[in-house]
């Protein structure tokens, strides 16, 4: 953070100071929303959440060392306070990402990949400068501006991901810190329910786009239709990336190790390097692409950038971790997150890595999908019904659509299968824990077990248990 005095920081965000504070004592950050995050010379922003209130803990996070709070309302400690802490925040890193003209902003959104490709373009552009980046998945109102504040004046590049669950989240998330590079992944049906549509949602995703000036460039995939249509919404330079013969950063030669992790050919304009990926899954192409397309656009030698690409390894948690029990037995940890596209995904990568070998599934009801859920989520059990898996649990609530799917991919597969194949076993258990009890037994050395559901029902415990051998 660029170091701020109080009253500073209460002009920009319409704030009185109270408690006692010194107008001239200066926050270098960092700014935190956990006091246990509390370092000196922090600004403590209190919020009031369903399960706790920031502002209880305002006078500890000042003798923790914080500078002052910035609160709703007054508290027992040196405080800025104002209307709206949310929107104090957005102001807040409004200002500092203006005060930063040394910096790119790169903006990566879409309905999947996020993530990963923030992760990948962060390793990228450090390569060329100082680079600030999310930790995990902070995109929202409140973890975007978070992310914009940890940047001072040696930050050469911020790589931000912005998420929407509504039109105009998107564009607001730009106005804070205005991106001269956007990155938009694919158009899916993550948040089918909240937006209607894809065609809502390719709305959403393409205000990223409608942000970039003139000078800036809009990174598009090539391999999605709706994505591909918002170059006609900017005034940008455009640059495509994807399996596409027409892309411009794209993959050749695209194959696949015992493992599901594929390597290729990365071909761009100015010349071709190899690729060979330490991520799971085929999807993970894609994402690479895209974060290549964007380094190349900053003027990283494609040598280069196939080197980071290829030493690159997951940085977020839960999404495609691998690990192997000592007995062999082999546990993908998907579990952050879940919606028909990334299913589809992660079985595909599930058929690969388990290639030869038993395979089983621990699943849930996704959620956000609207009218649209029955029969997504009837399709996503089909999906794993059909796939040849040993067993299918699926966990908590709504699962009747997801079980009826798996029934009936299972008769699917049964009659288009080898003659005297068994079917898969397909139960459901009310949560996480029951699951890791149900499938650990079933489970012998050298089967492989894919966890993946929504945030909502921590599959991760799943598959943490499943990796310390419950139910052995």
């Amino acid at each position: 953070m660029i170091p701020l005095p109080l009253a500073r920081i209460a002009e920009i965000t319409s704030g009185a100071l109270s408690g006692m504070a010194d107008p001239r004592a200066v926050v270098r950050g960092p700014v935190v929303i956990d006091s246990r995050a509390v370092e000196p010379g922090s600004l403590f922003v209190a919020f009031r959440g369903a399960r706790a209130d920031g502002h209880d803990y305002a006078a500890q996070a000042v003798r923790d060392g914080a500078v002052a709070v910035l609160a709703g309302r007054p508290v027992e400690a040196p405080a800025v306070i104002v209307p709206d802490t949310t929107a104090a925040l957005a102001a807040l890193a409004t200002a500092q990402a203006a005060s930063l003209p040394k910096a790119t902003v790169i903006g990566v959104t879409g309905s999947a990949g996020k993530t990963t490709t923030k992760d990948l373009l962060a390793r990228l552009t450090a390569r060329v400068g100082p680079t600030i980046a999310p930790a995990g998945n902070h995109n929202n109102e409140i973890g975007h501006p978070l992310t914009v504040l940890k940047a001072d004046a040696a930050t050469r590049y911020l790589v931000l991901e912005l998420s929407a669950r509504h039109i105009g989240h998107i564009a607001d998330l730009a106005r804070i810190a205005p991106p001269s590079i956007g990155v938009v992944l694919n158009v899916g049906t993550a948040h089918l329910g909240e937006f209607g549509g894809q065609e809502a949602i390719a709305k959403a995703k393409g205000e990223l786009v409608e942000a970039l000036p003139r000078t800036g460039v809009a990174v598009l995939n090539a391999d999605d239709p709706l994505v591909r249509a918002m170059a006609a919404r900017t005034d940008a330079r455009t640059l495509t990336f994807g399996r596409s013969e027409h892309a411009a950063i794209r993959a050749e030669d695209v194959t696949a190790d015992e493992r599901g992790r594929a390597a290729f050919t990365l071909r761009t304009p100015s010349g071709s390097a190899p690729v060979k990926l330490r991520l799971y899954g085929g999807h993970a192409v894609s994402n690479a692409l895209a974060a290549a397309a964007a380094a190349y656009e900053v003027g990283l030698p494609v040598a280069a950038i196939a080197e980071e690409l290829s030493a690159a390894e997951p940085r977020s948690r839960w999404r495609m971790e691998v690990t192997d029990r000592p007995d062999g037995v082999t546990i993908v940890n998907d579990a952050y997150n879940a919606n028909p596209d990334s299913m589809r995904a992660a079985f595909e990568a599930l058929a690969v890595l388990g290639r030869g070998r038993r395979r089983f599934a621990v699943i849930a009801s996704l959620r956000e999908l609207g009218e649209e859920s029955a029969a997504l989520n009837f399709e996503t059990g089909r999906l794993a019904g059909a796939g040849g898996l040993a067993g299918i649990v699926v966990a908590g609530p709504d699962a009747g659509p997801v079980l009826e799917g798996a029934r009936a991919g299972a008769e699917e597969a049964q009659r288009s299968g080898p003659p005297g194949a068994p079917p898969p076993h397909i139960v459901h258990v009310p949560d996480a824990a029951a699951a890791a009890a149900e499938l650990g037994p079933w489970l012998r050395p050298g089967d492989v077990v894919l966890v993946k559901g929504p945030r909502a029902m921590e599959l991760e415990r799943t598959a943490e248990l499943l990796l310390e051998g419950a139910g052995r």
